[in-house]
């Protein structure tokens, strides 16, 4: 039986500042989880229905695994609809300096706030093959719970690093894209080996600051009468046209 104190701790990492004092996120759904177990994430705690215990992948013994019921898993989990497991993950300490950022097109994100909009580019991200996120400090946690969530455990696969976003763009020497509504045809770019892809927030796009450090602007065409585009399908179809010129 699950203590109140353990309900309250699961329930106090839906905040960011308990995420980072205790350095753990939610992961909900046999599926999700089985896919961090999988990968270079530690999980520190599984909670699990009696009757799925079967289900989850063979365990080490560095995880902490509690068997618990519906009641107790309604009261600890954050979906409407609970699933059949829920794990509390170790959150990882990535460095840009360690990070492969050199070759390729790197996906950068500035003030991206709607957790939604988060986890479909990470998903979208992993599709296409893109293993790392560089956002600024402003954009919306990746381990927000609504975030994870969206990105049905893509989030495993690919590195997401908050950083300082002019300071580290002025020290690039690779191209900086940007996509902005005044820019060119994205279909008529011709994208180097290396360099960075910008996205800006939903309301306000780019900031001011970063369209100073771009060296080319890029949009995708609009055809009907729409004011914009949701950045999450912008990510998709920039993704998806980076990929389909590399593979000419």
């Amino acid at each position: 039986m699950l203590s109140k104190s353990q309900i309250s701790f699961i329930k106090s990492l839906q905040q960011k500042k308990f995420r980072k004092e205790h350095n753990l996120f939610i992961v909900e759904g046999l599926k999700s989880i089985t896919e961090f177990l999988a990968s270079k994430y530690i999980v520190h705690t599984i909670y699990c229905l009696s009757k799925d215990i079967s289900n989850l992948p063979k365990l080490s013994q560095k995880q902490n695994i509690f068997e618990i019921s519906e009641q107790e898993l309604e009261k600890i989990s954050l979906l409407q609809t609970p699933q059949e497991a829920l794990a509390l993950v170790e959150i990882p300490k990535f460095n840009l300096n360690t990070l492969e950022t050199k070759r390729g097109i790197n996906l950068v994100l500035d003030g991206v706030q709607d957790p939604g909009n988060l986890g479909t580019i990470i998903r979208t991200a992993d599709w296409f093959g893109f293993g790392t996120i560089i956002c600024s400090k402003n954009t919306v946690d990746a381990y927000n719970p609504k975030v994870v969530q969206a990105t049905m455990g893509s989030l495993s696969r690919v590195n997401i690093v908050y950083t300082d976003l002019p300071e580290f763009l002025s020290k690039q020497q690779s191209t900086k894209f940007g996509t902005l509504l005044d820019g060119n045809n994205i279909y008529n770019e011709d994208w180097p080996e290396s360099g960075f892809l910008i996205l800006g927030s939903e309301g306000n796009g780019i900031s001011d600051e970063i369209i100073s450090l771009l060296d080319r602007s890029i949009t995708i065409p609009k055809i009907g009468n729409t004011e914009s585009l949701n950045v999450g399908i912008a990510a998709a179809i920039c993704c998806s046209e980076i990929r389909r010129k590399s593979l000419k």
